[in-house]
């Protein structure tokens, strides 16, 4: 397929009667960032490790930048770059040395390791703590500088596997920043996640996968819209109000207005969210209803994760 950089079609893996992967299919376009979502268990880990030549599969085929996975592993080695969920550097070493000494494994010589080397640390902004040992650096230093040591080679294509795993909020932008800055330097980037938000910040495309199989496969925003559009959502401050405001939701929905008598909330879907608000904001203030907040609400990831799946992303452990 022109255009893509990864394509998957009926990949299966089996470990006895389990179906890690039961007939996954993937297509990722050059130059993006591709969301693979799932809960634990769904087969992310495992697409990640075919895809990577990690593991031979069972069934189906797959293309990574250009080359067959089955017959010529090694040449997709030679094109793509892998991190895993946790920094696989050298705390003793500094980030200079780490990344040198990669280059030296991947065969660079020398003088390309070092050269290499400097050139990864400002691409990836580390130039002040090149010569740090490894030991003082931040969470989101250390993925960074892991991100760096995947890219000796510039790969086409770069798999991450859940990157910011246990990473603090801050951490966590400073690698979505790096994920960016490779993006536009034409590198493709897979992405698995179990962060709806870390998806829906990077990725210009997501595949939902569930037990194995692609459920879904669209645009964050295409995936809400298949949720429904806006909300207008009203939580009013004395319950024995609910009635009314129910009613005056109604004048506005697309559908009757759901109620939470436990939570004191009135929601419905809308489609003209402006007018909508106004005029439910009017008629509330002319009758004098007193509420403890009125907003309009987008469906989130997270929304659609539960329409798709009937659960969430914590759940049973990852296959092998």
């Amino acid at each position: 397929m022109d255009g893509y950089a990864v394509v998957a079609e009926g990949l299966e893996k089996r470990y006895g009667d389990k179906h890690a992967l039961a007939g996954f299919d993937l297509a990722v376009q050059q130059g993006s960032v591709h969301g693979l979502l799932g809960p634990n268990g769904a087969g992310k880990t495992t697409a990640v490790r075919v895809l990577a030549t990690l593991l031979r599969f069972d069934g189906g085929r797959a293309r990574v930048a250009g080359v067959d996975v089955r017959c010529e592993p090694r040449q997709v080695r030679r094109r793509i770059g892998l991190t895993g969920q946790y920094a696989a550097v050298d705390e003793v070493l500094t980030g200079r040395q780490n990344l040198e000494m990669f280059g030296r494994l991947f065969h660079l010589g020398g003088r390309r390791a070092v050269r290499r080397a400097t050139e990864l640390l400002e691409q990836f902004d580390l130039v002040g703590a090149g010569d740090k040992g490894v030991g003082t650096y931040s969470g989101g230093m250390r993925r960074r500088l892991d991100l760096a040591a995947s890219m000796i080679l510039a790969p086409d294509v770069l798999f991450l596997d859940e990157p910011t795993t246990g990473l603090d909020p801050r951490s966590r932008g400073e690698v979505w920043e790096a994920v960016r800055r490779l993006v536009a330097g034409g590198t493709t980037v897979l992405l698995t996640t179990q962060y709806l938000e870390e998806a829906d910040r990077l990725a210009s495309r997501i595949t939902v996968i569930d037990q194995g199989r692609a459920i879904a496969d669209d645009t964050p925003d295409g995936l809400k819209d298949r949720v429904g559009g806006d909300r207008i959502e009203v939580v009013a401050r004395d319950a024995a109000d609910l009635p009314a405001v129910a009613k005056a939701v109604a004048r506005v929905a697309d559908t009757d207005p759901t109620t939470d008598a436990l939570e004191r909330r009135v929601h419905a879907p809308v489609t003209d969210r402006v007018a909508a608000l106004t005029d439910v904001a009017r008629t509330l203030q002319e009758e004098r209803i007193g509420v403890e907040d009125i907003g309009l609400r987008r469906p989130s990831l997270d929304d659609v994760f539960l329409r798709l799946t009937g659960h969430g992303t914590q759940t049973t452990e990852e296959a092998a």
